[in-house]
């Protein structure tokens, strides 16, 4: 029962806090409203031709649902922009007949975040994720289930270093 009456009491106090935290752990400024997404240009050397677009949406779609932060059609309160740096592929567990049994897709990105309205929490960070598979497996069988796992981890990864102080 105490500790009901002390909810009570601290709620006002709550309401009156300048960040909004989401459920998922997002702290958002009040005052931060818009979100800008600009295209990731793809700058690997080896270009995926759908893994510009796929980023930059994934992001966008991260951002609105996890957030209460709209879309804006320029440029918004926060702004993120960067290029896709790294697209590679490795052999892992190379058996002693010179055969891997393992690969590694690799995707690197490079992100800017700006904030406009606190300018000294803007960044710019290098994210990297990669999912490994069997060699004897077809790459392009897979590509696309491989590159959609690939961008959910990168942009949880970059949501969560804008927005929940990590």
């Amino acid at each position: 029962m105490a500790l009901a009456a002390f909810m009570l009491l601290l709620l006002p106090v709550l309401q009156g806090c300048a960040i909004q935290v989401t459920f998922d752990g997002a702290s958002i400024p009040e005052n931060v409203n818009t979100a800008s997404v600009q295209l990731f240009e793809n700058r690997a050397a080896y270009v995926n031709p759908v893994l510009s677009q796929t980023f930059t949406e994934g992001l966008k779609d991260r951002i609105i649902n996890g957030s209460r932060l709209t879309l804006a059609d320029g440029t918004g309160d926060v702004d993120f922009s960067g290029e896709i740096t790294g697209y590679d592929t490795e052999p892992l567990a190379i058996q002693a007949d010179a055969v891997s049994t393992e690969t590694r897709l690799t995707v690197r990105i490079n992100v800017r975040y700006e904030n406009f309205k606190d300018p000294e929490k803007s960044w710019e960070s290098s994210f990297s994720a990669y999912r490994d598979f069997p060699s004897e497996q077809n790459i392009t069988a897979i590509e696309g289930e491989l590159v959609d796992e690939i961008v959910e981890e990168l942009t949880e990864n970059i949501f969560n270093k804008a927005f929940a102080d990590w």
